[in-house]
């Protein structure tokens, strides 16, 4: 007998078609060494629109609100009913005794199989391939260790209970707003909490008002105190009047020793707000670069809300830090490696944070597009920076007196550079150095020359997909 294997894509089924033998090609699957590989091409079935409840939906009316399907209904997705076709003949084979989902190891990807395997009202047992790498070891592990599919019977649940909803919001809305307003509104459940969000933050940065504050500086040769931003500019200049050319007082001197830990490996969001922050690219945009890193077998599974690692990939991660190195870096024997850091089966779920794979070592970069190649950059250093060691530094804050108006500044010394060291290897992570302050002591006496600087309030910035997504 033989088992039908369903991937989500056709570079995925052909992927897993070359680590299974299936070689010989046909239209819309492969077949070979005892199984038919095919593929959904995404959606192949989706929520019927809402004229199939009814003829009088066909038309949009105020009186015919809400749509509240009790028995929903499904249809094959337009262009695709070639390949639902194929599909629903593999599955009704007699010779076929298993299917095997291979869709994406996700929620989305659950709900891709099942409605295709619900639609062609298949019986046949499920088992579920969960792998977060297209790497040809991880498929071939993944296939050794099948799950049964009914164990992810609530994950598909939560799917369709996310498409449901977006149904009926987005029927609902869009048609109640668009008959009131006489044009056409599309209103989402994500879509216009967001908008709302975006646009009640453009209202405060267009109605925000400027003020001017002013800092009193004292330079007192080799370092600088200033006083705290005030609003009123006769009073700054009274302070500053006040303390020119007097003796400036140091009341306190603390230095604290403090260790910064290297950053989490990236779960999609974080890697999401990175990639708009460091490179400008949208969401969007992001995903589909690693998605496509992903297909390539470059990075692991992108949809993950994890940022560690599973103990059981303790021996195999220095090999893939070492190739990732290799992208940054020729001499690579001063990298330090702390594989324990980042692995935590207790905040692991479906899939572990996104990293490269071993595949990288030697990988030309330069063969990638752009977007893709940036990202892989990014995620190959967060990987360096995250099994690195502790940065240190000493932070020293000093307080003054002069004349009863009190100043402050502070200073950093970097003590051991740690993860910061290869970080700088990266160039849009390169941070300002700051200027030590000189040896100084509580009851240290200094002339200074007083001075003004004049700044203004910030309005507050309009959102990026960095603040969206955080949010």
């Amino acid at each position: 007998m033989n088992k039908l294997v369903l991937a989500e894509k056709p570079s995925v089924g052909l992927a897993i078609a070359k680590v299974l033998g299936a070689t010989t090609r046909q239209d819309g699957y492969y077949e070979g060494n005892g199984y038919y590989i095919s593929w959904c091409v995404g959606h192949l079935v989706e929520l019927a629109t809402a004229e199939h409840y009814g003829e009088q939906y066909a038309k949009w009316k105020y009186d015919d609100l809400p749509i509240l399907p009790t028995d929903w209904q499904y249809n094959v997705s337009k262009g695709k009913e070639k390949q639902m076709k194929i599909i629903a003949n593999l599955m009704n084979k007699t010779d076929v005794a298993t299917i095997i989902c291979a869709t994406d190891a996700g929620r989305e990807g659950e709900l891709i199989f099942r409605l295709v395997y619900d639609k062609i009202d298949c019986i046949k047992p499920v088992k579920r391939l969960w792998i977060s790498s297209l790497e040809d070891e991880a498929i071939s592990n993944g296939f050794s260790n099948l799950h049964d599919g009914e164990q992810f019977e609530n994950l598909y649940q939560a799917a369709l209970c996310r498409a449901k909803a977006d149904w009926l919001v987005g029927i609902n809305a869009t048609r109640l707003f668009s008959v009131l307003y006489g044009q056409t509104l599309n209103i989402g459940r994500v879509m216009s909490p967001t908008l709302a969000m975006i646009v009640e933050r453009n209202s405060q940065v267009t109605a925000f008002k400027s003020e001017p504050l002013y800092t009193v500086m004292l330079d007192c040769g080799g370092f600088t105190l200033a006083s705290d931003k005030l609003k009123d500019k006769s009073q700054a200049e009274a302070m500053a009047n006040a303390c020119h050319n007097q003796d400036v007082l140091i009341e306190t001197v603390e230095r604290k020793e403090k260790a910064e830990k290297p950053p989490k490996l990236y779960d999609l969001t974080t890697l999401q707000r990175e990639a708009n922050k460091l490179l400008g690219f949208t969401a969007e945009q992001t995903l589909q670069y690693t998605q496509s890193l992903y297909e390539q077998k470059l990075v692991t599974y992108p949809r993950t809300d994890s940022r560690y690692l599973t103990t059981d990939m303790k021996n195999s991660v220095p090999a893939v830090v070492n190739a990732s190195a290799g992208i940054f870096m020729s001499d690579i024997s001063s990298l330090a490696i702390n594989v324990e850091q980042v692995t935590d089966n207790n905040k692991v779920s479906d899939h572990h944070a996104i990293i490269p794979t071993i595949k990288v070592n030697g990988f030309d970069l330069q063969s990638l597009p752009l977007g893709e190649r940036e990202i892989l950059r990014l995620v190959a250093m967060r990987l360096l920076t995250a099994t690195n060691e502790n940065h240190i530094y000493a932070e020293t804050v000093v307080t003054g007196k002069c004349h009863d108006y009190s100043f402050a500044t502070k200073g950093k010394t970097i003590l051991f550079d740690g993860f910061k060291a290869v970080q700088k290897l990266y160039k849009e992570t390169e941070e300002k150095a700051d200027i030590p302050l000189p040896e100084l002591a509580k009851g240290d006496s200094f002339m200074a020359n007083s001075s003004i600087k004049e700044g203004k309030t910030s309005p507050p910035k309009n959102f990026t997909d960095d603040v969206l997504c955080k949010r």
